[in-house]
């Protein structure tokens, strides 16, 4: 992937300030457009999972309402979720082709097995936008986040809570994500490009599926070859495969956990970041993630050009597509310091969510009340 943080940066900015000055509620035709749809649009919206919470609680639920509220309540999104299953994803990619919906954001399970798909939707006229995983074949756009970058911020927060007396020969576990999404491969290169002569990698995975119980037996795994006292840290690519390193861990005996990092932000892992379980996770602002895809969607098929290519300025390459119009977002390390800044201050958790009684005696001491 071409990384283009600057202009990743200006594309969300853009992407707010479109869509709060009402631009991209407007009906009029520019000069440039085709507009062969009204308001009355279908969006399908194929989703990848249910392990990782966001999917529900967060991208459906918005990209529903943005769209409602770009077609004044006369577009409609069909939503249907994988549960992890690249053919079940498949299937209902046809089905979204064969009710012939308008355009379809697809979050991909398997990012290169679903590409034959995505080219029967091109046949079919459908425009394909490649939501948070860049799918291979001939997709219109891609929305996500600086993957790489994701990978980065992980990887300097580990060596940052390491401290100032790191050693090369201190062991490091790696939990990466699923070696069918090729956002895993850029969150590890991003973190390798960190970590790579600053510490060992020890033992590396490749997780299935990215399931927390994949990653609690990888864990076991690598306690056994390293012990449990030689762990230094442990970079895990997502939050939900954190905490089954934390289980792992603990069922070896570890009573004092290693520096261990996260991604997404889940509710349990805010909790864990507060008791000091897990030091730090990644950000990312779902709600500018999916309401900017529901704009790149509706400006798309109402032949919005102008809308349609402020919000994709950015360019990626896909291993079977290059110059892809794009839009990265930014990403924010989440820790123990900036939890009311981030995840509170935005509206995704309230204090009582994440202070339950388990954590109220943590809460208070970092003043989160």
């Amino acid at each position: 992937m071409r990384r283009r943080i600057a202009i990743s940066v200006v594309a969300s900015s853009l992407t707010l300030s479109l869509a709060g000055c009402g631009v991209l509620e407007a009906t009029g035709d520019s000069s440039d457009a085709s507009p062969t749809k009204g308001n009355d649009i279908t969006v399908g919206l194929l989703l990848p999972e249910t392990a990782n919470t966001r999917y529900e609680k967060f991208d459906y639920p918005i990209i529903k309402e943005r769209v409602a509220s770009l077609t004044k309540n006369q577009g409609k999104v069909e939503y249907a979720n994988a549960d992890a299953d690249a053919n079940k994803q498949a299937s209902q990619l046809q089905q979204m082709i064969d009710e012939q919906v308008d355009v379809i954001l697809l979050d991909a399970v398997d990012a290169h097995a679903i590409a034959g798909g995505v080219k029967k939707a091109k046949d079919a006229g459908i425009p394909v936008i490649a939501y948070d995983r860049l799918a291979e074949g001939p997709i219109d756009a891609y929305i996500s986040f600086d993957n790489e970058l994701v990978g980065e911020v992980q990887g300097r927060s580990l060596l940052e809570a390491l401290g100032g007396d790191i050693d090369s020969s201190d062991k490091i576990v790696m939990m990466n994500g699923s070696p069918t999404d090729p956002n895993a491969k850029q969150f590890k290169q991003g973190a390798l490009s960190e970590l790579n002569g600053k510490v060992t990698i020890a033992q590396s995975f490749d997780t299935k599926d990215w399931k927390p119980e994949n990653a609690e037996a990888n864990m076991a795994q690598a306690i056994q070859a390293i012990g449990k006292d030689n762990i230094a840290a442990v970079y895990s690519a997502n939050d939900g495969m954190a905490g089954g390193v934390v289980k792992a861990l603990e069922a070896a005996g570890v009573t004092k956990l290693p520096p261990i990092t996260g991604q997404d932000a889940e509710l349990a892992a805010v909790q864990r970041i507060v008791a000091g379980e897990q030091y730090m996770s990644v950000y990312k602002s779902y709600p500018q993630e999916a309401e900017a895809a529901a704009e790149m969607a509706v400006a798309k098929v109402q032949g919005k050009d102008i809308q349609f290519d402020a919000l994709a300025r950015d360019r990626v390459d896909s291993p079977t597509d290059k110059g892809i119009p794009a839009q990265l977002v930014s990403v924010v390390a989440l820790t123990q310091e900036n939890i009311k800044d981030t995840v509170v201050a935005d509206g995704i958790y309230k204090v009582s969510e994440i202070c339950t009684a388990e954590y109220k005696d943590a809460c208070a001491t970092l003043g989160l009340k």
